[in-house]
C-alpha cells in the first residue's frame, strides 16, 4: 500500500460510529473523526442534547453527522445502531467502542446489581457493538477498523473498581481475540487505554488526585480528549495497516513508574 504521509489520516468518504458520544471523551472522539473528513454518527443512550450539539458542532464546519439513540448494551439497539449508520451514510468503515460507566464500590460493599452494571457498560457492550459492526463490515467486503476504548485500570487496579478494572481487562482481551478471528475479514481491532483524562471541574472536584497525577506521570500533565482521540485516528487509519491486537497506552507515561 502506498499512500503519501499526507493523507495517512484522511477519513474522507470514511464512516465512523463511536459510541458514548454525546458527552465527556466521546465528543471529542466525534469531533476529531469529522475533523478528519469522516461522517459521523453519534451514539447515546440518554444524552439527546449532547449528542445534537455534537451533531450541530459538526455540521457547522462543514462535516457529516447523525445523531442515534441506542443503548449499547442491548443487543436489538446496537443492531438497529449499526443499520441506520449504513442506511444513512452508505457503509461503516470503523468502530470506537467508547460508551462506559466509572461508579466507585469498595468489593465487599459492592451488589450484584451495580457489577452486572458495569460489566455490562464496558464489556458487554464492547462484545455487542464489535460484533455487528464486524458483520457489517464483512457484507461490504472492503474490511474495517475497531477501537475500543479500554483504560490502564485493565493492567494496574485501583481501589473501588473491582468491577471496572475486570471489564476493562476483559476488553483487553476481547480485543487480541477479535484481532485474531476478524483479521482474514480484513478487519484491524485495537485498543487505547487512556490515562487519567481532563474534564470541566475536575480540579475543583478531586484536586489531591490531580496532583498526584501530575507528580506521577513523566509527562507532568493531565491528559486532554484529542490526546486520545488521536490514538484512535491513528489506529483506525492506513498508518496503522499492519497493526492489529495491540493495546496503545495514552497516560503520560505514568505506567513507567516502578509499583513498590
Amino acid at each position: 500500500m502506498n499512500i503519501h504521509p499526507h493523507n495517512l489520516l484522511d477519513f474522507s468518504n470514511k464512516t465512523a460510529v463511536i459510541t458514548g458520544s454525546g458527552s465527556g471523551l466521546g465528543t471529542g472522539i466525534a469531533i476529531r473523526f469529522a475533523q478528519a473528513g469522516a461522517a459521523v454518527a453519534v451514539n447515546y443512550r440518554s444524552s439527546a442534547d449532547g449528542a445534537r450539539a455534537v451533531v450541530a458542532q459538526i455540521e457547522a464546519t462543514g462535516g457529516k453527522a447523525i445523531a442515534i439513540q441506542a443503548d449499547v448494551t442491548r443487543k436489538g439497539d446496537v443492531e438497529r445502531l449499526i443499520k441506520q449508520t449504513a442506511a444513512a451514510f452508505g457503509r461503516l468503515d470503523v468502530l470506537v467502542n467508547n460508551a462506559g460507566v466509572y461508579p466507585l464500590s469498595p468489593l465487599l460493599e459492592m451488589s450484584e446489581t451495580e457489577w452486572d452494571k458495569v460489566i455490562n457498560a464496558n464489556l458487554r457492550s464492547v462484545f455487542l457493538c464489535t460484533q455487528a459492526a464486524a458483520k457489517q463490515m464483512i457484507a461490504q467486503g472492503k474490511g474495517g477498523a475497531i477501537v475500543n476504548i479500554a483504560s490502564i485500570e485493565g493492567e494496574n487496579p485501583a481501589p473501588m473498581h473491582s468491577h471496572y478494572n475486570a471489564a476493562k481487562g476483559g476488553a483487553l482481551m476481547h480485543t487480541m481475540a477479535a484481532a485474531n478471528e476478524l483479521g482474514p475479514q480484513k478487519i484491524r481491532v485495537n485498543a487505547v487505554s487512556p490515562g487519567l483524562i481532563w474534564c470541566a471541574g475536575i480540579e475543583q472536584a478531586w484536586p489531591d488526585g490531580v496532583e498526584r497525577w501530575q507528580k506521577a506521570a513523566p509527562l507532568t500533565r493531565l491528559g486532554m480528549p484529542d490526546d486520545v482521540a488521536d490514538a484512535c485516528l491513528f489506529l483506525a487509519s492506513p498508518a496503522a495497516r499492519w497493526i492489529t491486537g495491540v493495546n496503545l497506552r495514552v497516560d503520560g507515561g505514568v505506567m513507567t513508574k516502578q509499583m513498590f
